[in-house]
């Protein structure tokens, strides 16, 4: 069995060695698993709510401790990661209710009475990316255990260990063993083994397009379940006739926060030409205004980027003659820091504006009317997210139907809420996660006829 050594990327040093597992450790984690599952299923809708709802208190009482584990291996600031740890508490509590409220039909038919069930799917494989590690894993495990599943989640190699912790955690609040398993290691080990192994009835994935791609080829051998979260490169749109202050005051969070680490990221700020030079004034003192630095200070807001490795692909973006308009301010090594940078690229091809960098840089472009505003928009392969600015209501409506985007905002740049579905259209994914409905994604609908005759 391999390892991986863990770094924290604020200050390059060593925090941890982590286990890797192989093909037949995955394999034994899948074994148990199904038996684990067999029994979950028969445990009372009342019973699981009850111990969905302990799993969630004890998350409560450790939030401090996963916050400071997300801080040193993420380097996520620590209000973000406390944030982020009561998250994981509230995606439980809410899908703590789902066991008794799983309902099917009773349809009417000729003849007799005709019913429908909502049966688990059995085991699923949830494989989550290094940006927000304890949160997405939530995403996944919490609807599906409480659809009946058992759940094996393979975390990052780079970020591991808040899903390390919330494994333990789950034991401790009394789910029943191998019912959720961890399983940190290699993409091409244990993630590539949910996709082979036909005991894994679906897989969840958020992670780049180019992998999604794999993952879904593989699952298709199989005609196998699969639910994508993958790139994006969203629009912050912005008109002339919006509030032009808070717009510009709140563009630096849309994209910056998680050091722009983030498929939601409004990498891409398009403002109506009549209202560009005022905008871009606006923007370069709240540019500056972003607080970069220690990510244990309680007053950082962004911290540095995960690994060296993303550090030099972010930097590829930004060469020497890149068009910097200006750019926020950053410590000096050690750790991963980029500076939050603005860019104002003369082509709407130019490589910044269309691929997805994943870090703390946005493009500015003008556009000219909302037609214009529209295609430029959805000049994209991505489809994730986005954000309107705009006091006219009905041009708000307008655009937001016309945006071919999963979850859009309006003078705001909030993308996710626990109760509401999330997803994209064309490469950001396939499927939906979150809402009332998520439940019912790891479940298959049996139809039953009972003749009276």
């Amino acid at each position: 069995m391999s390892t991986y050594t863990v770094i924290n990327p604020a200050n390059e040093t060593e925090i941890g060695v982590v286990d890797l597992l192989d093909i037949e450790a995955t394999d034994e984690a899948i074994a148990r698993a199904a038996v684990a599952q067999k029994a979950w299923a028969q445990v009372s809708p009342a019973d699981k709510s009850l111990l969905l709802r302990r799993f969630a208190q004890t998350v409560d009482g450790d939030l401090e401790n996963l916050a400071a584990l997300e801080v040193s291996n993420s380097g996520h600031p620590i209000s973000q990661a406390r944030w982020e740890a009561g998250h994981v508490r509230d995606v439980l509590n809410y899908y703590a209710a789902a066991p008794e409220r799983m309902f099917g039909q009773q349809i009417p038919v000729a003849g007799g009475i005709n019913v429908t069930f909502h049966e688990p799917l059995g085991v699923v494989g949830v494989i989550t990316p290094w940006n927000f590690p304890m949160t997405i894993a939530a995403w996944g495990f919490a609807p599906a255990l409480a659809a009946g599943n058992a759940v094996l989640l393979k975390p990052a190699e780079w970020t591991p260990l808040t899903s390390i912790r919330l494994g333990e955690l789950a034991l401790e609040a009394g789910l029943p063993e191998g019912l959720f398993q961890v399983l940190p290691g290699k993409g091409s080990v244990v993630g590539e083994r949910f996709v082979t192994n036909p005991t894994v009835r679906k897989v969840v994935f958020t992670g780049s397009t180019a992998v999604g791609k794999q993952i879904m080829a593989g699952c298709a051998d199989q005609v196998k379940r699969v639910t994508l979260e993958l790139g994006g490169k969203s629009a912050n749109i912005v008109f002339a006739d919006a509030d032009l202050e808070k717009a510009a005051a709140a563009a630096p969070y849309g994209v910056f926060e998680n050091a722009g680490q983030d498929c939601c990221a409004r990498s891409r700020i398009l403002v109506e030409r009549s209202a560009y030079d005022r905008f871009m004034e606006l923007l370069e003192p709240a540019v500056a205004g972003v607080r970069v630095g220690d990510p244990g200070d309680e007053a950082t807001e962004m911290g540095p980027l995960v690994s060296a490795k993303h550090l030099a692909s972010v930097q590829s973006y930004v060469p020497a003659d890149a068009p910097v308009a200006f750019r926020g301010s950053a410590p000096e090594g050690p750790g991963y820091w980029f500076a939050p940078t603005v860019l104002t690229p003369q082509s709407r091809n130019d490589r910044c504006v269309t691929e997805e960098i994943f870090g703390p840089v946005v493009t500015v472009l003008p556009f000219d009317d909302e037609t214009d505003a529209l295609q430029l928009a959805n000049d994209s392969e991505y489809g994730l997210s986005g954000s309107i600015w705009t006091r006219d209501i009905s041009r708000a409506i307008r655009v937001s139907r016309g945006v071919e985007a999963g979850n859009l905002s309006v003078n705001s740049h909030a993308s996710v809420r626990y109760s509401t579905p999330f997803g994209g259209f064309k490469q950001s994914g396939l499927g939906r996660e979150l809402g009332p409905d998520a439940p019912l994604n790891f479940t298959e609908t049996k139809n039953v006829f009972i003749a009276v005759d």
